[in-house]
């Protein structure tokens, strides 16, 4: 596993911003974490909110759901009069290089270039994973549509359906009452002539 993994996946999303606790900054920049929070108490005007931020306890909670037992341990101070937890700092990507730049070692140095490609690259990750849910919607909506386009064709077609069959009914109906009609006129008997009442004889025209 590359450098750059390995600090992704020490990155948590806490209140919208990728950040990195202060016990993970503190092994990267292979110092105490006690000493990491001692420089920043020391500069706490360098580190806005936007830099830096204290979990509450309800954040480290979602955390820590499948942090390791001993990890969990390192983070929790007990006090002379019982067991008060200290929460850990989230430090954002403006907060790493400020650490660095406090801290003033080659490592911390180096490190805090690692861990910002680590930010850019989740980024980046995330700006194509959204280029790609988009186009998945895009193509979701084009089926969609053409779901909606076949059954109202296929609908169209069983009105045509509908309708040629009534047209072939009407039209049968109508052949059976022609053809009805003829049979009964073929069906009835013949009037013989009537003969002629009295005598006519033929008449001769003169030559002229």
């Amino acid at each position: 596993m590359d450098e750059i993994t390995v600090i992704q996946r020490k990155i948590y999303e806490i209140r919208g911003q990728k950040v990195i606790l202060d016990r993970d900054l503190a092994a990267l920049y292979q110092v105490e974490t006690k000493v990491l929070n001692q420089a920043v108490k020391r500069n706490i005007e360098r580190f806005p909110e936007d830099f830096m931020f204290q979990l509450t306890h309800q954040e480290w909670m979602k955390v820590s759901v499948n942090e390791d037992v001993t990890d969990l341990k390192s983070q929790i101070v007990t006090s002379n009069w019982g067991g008060v937890r200290k929460l850990p700092y989230a430090f954002t990507e403006h907060g790493v290089v400020m650490m660095a730049s406090l801290l003033r070692s080659e490592i911390a140095v180096k490190m805090s270039v690692q861990i910002t490609r680590a930010f850019v690259a989740m980024r980046q990750a995330l700006v194509a994973l959204t280029a790609t849910e988009a186009k998945v919607e895009l193509l979701n909506e084009k089926i969609e549509r053409l779901n909606l386009y076949i059954e109202e064709v296929m609908h169209d077609q069983n009105d045509m359906n509908e309708m040629q069959r009534a047209i072939n009914e009407e039209t049968a109906m109508q052949l059976e009452l022609i053809n009805q009609s003829l049979a009964e006129l073929q069906a009835k008997p013949k009037q013989k002539p009537m003969n002629p009442v009295g005598f006519n004889s033929p008449i001769y025209k003169e030559d002229k």
